[in-house]
Parts: C-alpha cells; sequence; structure tokens
C-alpha cells in the first residue's frame, strides 16, 4: 500500500499546533515534517504541560489510514528527541505510558527500525559519530532541525537520517509504508519519488 504525503486537514493541523502552544507564526502549518519536527519539540518537554492530549489526538489520527505517515513521522521526532537523554525532554519510560494503543504499536515499529540501523551501522565497521556535539548546538531553530532527525544511541554516538537512507538502500528494509529515502528527498526540495514504479 502507499501512502502519499498530503496536506494535514486545516482543523486538525491547528488543534495540534494549539495544544502544543507552536505558534502560527513559526510554522508552515501546510508543511508535515515541520508541523511535526515544531509539535514534538514542544510536547518532549517536561514543562510542556498538554503532552498527554497531544497523544490522545496523535491516536485519533491514525484511526484514519491516510494519517499513518503523519503520525509515524511524529512519533519519530519524539522518540529522536527523547533518546537525547536531556534533563530539559522527558524519557522514553515517561512518554510510551502516556501512547494509546495503535500509537504504541507505531512507537514500538520505530524503536524497532533505528535499533536495526545502529545495528547495521555497527556491522559497516564505521562506528556511530559521537552524539555531543549535536547536542551542544545553541541555536534553537537548529536544534529542532537537528535534535529531531538524529537519534543518540545508549553508547554515545548517534544515528541520523542518512544512516537511515543508507541502511534502507543497504537493506531494503524500512518502517512498514514509511520510507526515509522519500523523507530525504523531501526534505531535499525534490520531492517525492513515484513510489509505485520499480
Amino acid at each position: 500500500m502507499r501512502i502519499s504525503w498530503r496536506r494535514r486537514p486545516a482543523g486538525r493541523t491547528r488543534r495540534l499546533l494549539d495544544l502544543a502552544g507552536v505558534g502560527a507564526r513559526s510554522v508552515d502549518a501546510d508543511e508535515d515534517l515541520d508541523v511535526c519536527r515544531q509539535v514534538a519539540y514542544r510536547v518532549a518537554r517536561r514543562d510542556h504541560g498538554a503532552t498527554a492530549e497531544v497523544l490522545a489526538v496523535v491516536e485519533e489520527l491514525l484511526a484514519d489510514e491516510s494519517e499513518y505517515r503523519f503520525v509515524v513521522t511524529f512519533l519519530e521526532n519524539l522518540q529522536n528527541l527523547v533518546s537525547h537523554g536531556l534533563d530539559a525532554f522527558r524519557s522514553t519510560e515517561e512518554v510510551r505510558p502516556l501512547l494509546g494503543p495503535r500509537s504504541t504499536v507505531c512507537w514500538d515499529a520505530v524503536s524497532g527500525f533505528w535499533a536495526a540501523v545502529a545495528d547495521w551501522r555497527v556491522g559497516t565497521g564505521v562506528p556511530p559519530v559521537p552524539a555531543a556535539p549535536l547536542l551542544g548546538v545553541e541555536n534553537e531553530d537548529l536544534r529542532v532541525l537537528l535534535w529531531t532527525t538524529n537519534r543518540s544511541l545508549a553508547t554515545g554516538g548517534k544515528v541520523g537520517l542518512a544512516d537511515a537512507v543508507r541502511y534502507e538502500k543497504a537493506t531494503g528494509s524500512s518502517i512498514p509504508d514509511y520510507s526515509h529515502i522519500a523523507v530525504a528527498l523531501q526534505v531535499a526540495g525534490q520531492g517525492l519519488p513515484d513510489l509505485t514504479r520499480p
């Protein structure tokens, strides 16, 4: 099954942005990747009061199959943020119990994928680079981008979107119905490839 990227219905996007406390001027509400990054960055914070409410909306979205890709993107951004072990953000152990049953399945699929990426990276003989320089970034806008697209590992290393793309190309494995290659192309402004063609 192929689920294409599409614009969020305005009401749902506005609801997520409002619950997360993201100002209209700080995000392109028509751009899925930007909405996911900005909302995840806010709700991962320990001082955010509506994390459970945002995750309840995310669970509702999963009732509509066409929202799957959006939800996976959001949950991946959220997982990446909590992986960094920073005091400002909740931990995985604090976020996971707030997930609904459908969101938990997606969360586990994302987690399993990134564990496979990290294992693959080590298996190539090229260990992950240290996460410390990434975590030292001071510019807030750059933090949102880098901390949501990279994952810190227990070893002190990190893996990111480039590693996920290389892993998918090398192994042909991905999160079901979700491609990091397509995400990377969109981030690069090259649009999405037609994934239905061989």
